[in-house]
């Protein structure tokens, strides 16, 4: 089993580009409404993107039904964390991510991981090995 987690987006377009420019992934679907996005190096899809009240699917449909992404961050586990690292500040600088914890340690995990926010609210975790 593996997981795709999905979430609902304002600009589906807007988002792909914004995880492929902070993950390196590429657009595997495309589309206004819905978006498949892929790890270049093992073909996995990684994430999918979903605009709020398309095609009636359960809470997707109101996009102020609740805060987005409340008690759920999206993880990913990177080999390559410096390079992650930079793409996320320079998403920041541009204005297009807020960081919230640039690069810490984490004891706990052992290893270093940078904490941000998407366009649409949701935490995003980048880890390293």
């Amino acid at each position: 089993m593996k997981p795709q987690p999905l979430i609902a987006v304002k600009d589906v377009p807007a988002s792909s580009r914004w995880y492929q420019k902070l993950l390196g992934c590429t657009s595997g679907h495309g589309g206004d409404d819905y978006e498949q996005l892929f790890d270049p190096a093992t073909g996995e899809m990684i994430l999918q993107l979903h605009h709020w009240g398309d095609h009636d699917h359960p809470n997707l449909g109101d996009p102020d039904g609740a805060p987005h992404g409340y008690g759920v961050l999206l993880w990913f586990a990177t080999d390559n964390f410096a390079d992650a690292v930079k793409r996320a500040t320079n998403l920041a600088k541009a204005g297009h991510a807020e960081i919230i914890d640039e690069r810490r340690f984490n004891p706990n995990a052992g290893h270093y991981e940078c904490w941000l926010r998407d366009p649409d609210g949701y935490v995003v975790v980048i880890a390293g090995p």
